[in-house]
């Protein structure tokens, strides 16, 4: 299989390029490096750096003729979003559709786009399902829904296969300390340099945190399942953010400060999301619960 990566140097999308190379895939990573890191792409992939809405990403993609790509490109900060809205929609919305253009010429077979759990905002029932309406508070959440209509147009009228996989708040090695789901990559970088954790709310809100190679196992999985669904990538466990602090207390050996602050805009209170769409769909279900994958995560970043 021939394969590209959007954003392959960043967080999710490199440990997706090593799954990929792995299983004896020809991958190619395009990625602007604005978050994402050289260092992080194996010397077994073709880094292309540009980017996504740019004439080389679609000469590149003409010229390659990958048979899948995996969409995770993305400015994935809903606070950046919040104070940058026009930037959060050129590169999330406005890039998405530059991107299946070039996907459209270039005969691509099927695009794998990651959306979020952000798309649905704050909503009173939990778990979430797939069906539930999608009605964003932040507009980090606007534009990862956005894509998925660009997908069923493109869909319908050119007959390109997709998946949509919705994240819940993936956590994991590489991971930078911003961002969508960020905290734990926070929380263990102030660890590392002996300061205080600061959460924002009472910490009894809650997220459903899923480990990066599990999220990997869900792409790798709907490269042949899951055509033209959503579906949820999740553990359909919820964990305050007290809890979290709990677990990181047993992982550190040194005592440390827990600062709480008044909420910020755009930040839910809740969210925990239902997998089984993916375990029905993908034969997919998660193999990390919070403990083992938190365990892995500190110890990479306390070794950095």
């Amino acid at each position: 299989m021939k394969a590209v990566v959007t954003g392959g140097a960043g967080f999710i999308g490199s440990h997706l390029v090593d799954a990929l190379l792995a299983a004896g895939a020809e991958v190619h990573v395009i990625d602007n490096l604005s978050t994402g890191k050289k260092e992080y792409v194996s010397a077994q992939a073709h880094l292309h750096v540009c980017d996504i809405s740019s004439p080389q990403a679609q000469e590149l993609l003409l010229r390659i003729q990958p048979e899948m790509v995996f969409h995770h490109a993305a400015q994935a900060d809903v606070q950046y979003s919040v104070k940058n809205p026009g930037y959060d929609a050129t590169v999330n919305i406005a890039g998405t559709a530059h991107l299946l253009e070039a996907c459209r010429l270039a005969g691509v077979r099927k695009v794998i786009y990651p959306s979020s759990c952000a798309v649905y905002g704050e909503l009173d029932q939990l778990p979430i399902r797939e069906e539930d309406l999608a009605e964003p508070i932040s507009f980090y959440g606007i534009s990862k829904l956005t894509p998925e209509s660009y997908l069923r147009v493109f869909h319908k009228l050119y007959g390109m296969e997709y998946t949509v996989l919705r994240y819940a708040n993936v956590y994991g090695p590489r991971q930078t300390p911003k961002g969508e789901g960020g905290v734990i990559s926070i929380f263990l970088e102030r660890l590392k340099g002996g300061q205080a954790l600061t959460v924002y709310g009472d910490g009894q809100q809650t997220r459903d945190f899923v480990y990066v190679r599990d999220v990997v196992a869900a792409n790798l999985a709907a490269v042949r399942r899951g055509h033209q669904q959503i579906i949820q990538v999740a553990t359909t466990t919820p964990t305050s953010l007290n809890t979290l602090v709990h677990e990181l207390r047993q992982l550190h050996t040194q005592p440390f400060q827990v600062k709480y602050e008044p909420e910020r805009p755009g930040d839910i209170r809740h969210s925990v999301l239902h997998h089984s769409q993916a375990v029905r769909l993908l034969d997919w279900k998660p193999c990390y619960d919070l403990r083992s994958g938190l365990k892995e995560t500190y110890d990479y970043v306390m070794e950095e």
